[in-house]
């Protein structure tokens, strides 16, 4: 089982894709994708992060995307921008039909570190024990992805 966990920005969009093979969990790859403000405006970086979100879709051929679940209570402006980029990614997935899900921060807290209440370095160095990586993934959107993807598989099929 291949899932791809993606953590949606406008400037920075972080993925992990692991895969499930006789009971472990390894990475196949993790990175992010990086947009900067310029002429072309927000069409033109989502027109990037979509490129690159269907390159490595059509790359590793996931069996499921993963996205957290939208929560914002402060900055619309921000809200707008991460939906929009939620669009693109789900347009992707939809296109080569792929289904995707979503978790809250809670659920995938919890699925993470046994405690809804974790914090982000607890998260993190969670994810670097459970992945045997020799170091927590940075930017923190990289964590942030590789821990939607391993929440699903915790969920859907036990620990790694």
């Amino acid at each position: 089982m291949i899932v791809m966990g993606i953590d949606p920005g406008l400037a920075t969009v972080g993925y992990g894709i692991l895969e499930k093979q006789e009971g472990r969990t390894r990475p196949l790859t993790y990175s992010c994708i990086r947009t900067t403000a310029g002429p072309g405006g927000t069409p033109e970086r989502l027109g990037k992060i979509y490129t690159e979100v269907s390159r490595l879709m059509d790359e590793y051929a996931p069996g499921i995307v993963v996205l957290e679940k939208l929560f914002f209570t402060r900055n619309v402006t921000s809200a707008m921008a991460v939906s929009e980029v939620r669009g693109v990614i789900m347009l992707a997935a939809q296109q080569r039909k792929i289904p995707v899900v979503e978790y809250t921060p809670n659920q995938v807290k919890q699925a993470i570190t046994g405690s809804g209440r974790a914090d982000k370095r607890q998260m993190q160095e969670m994810i670097r024990r459970l992945l045997s990586l020799p170091e927590i993934p940075k930017p923190d959107d990289v964590a942030d992805g590789l821990s939607i993807a391993l929440c699903h598989m915790h969920i859907m099929r036990g620990e790694p």
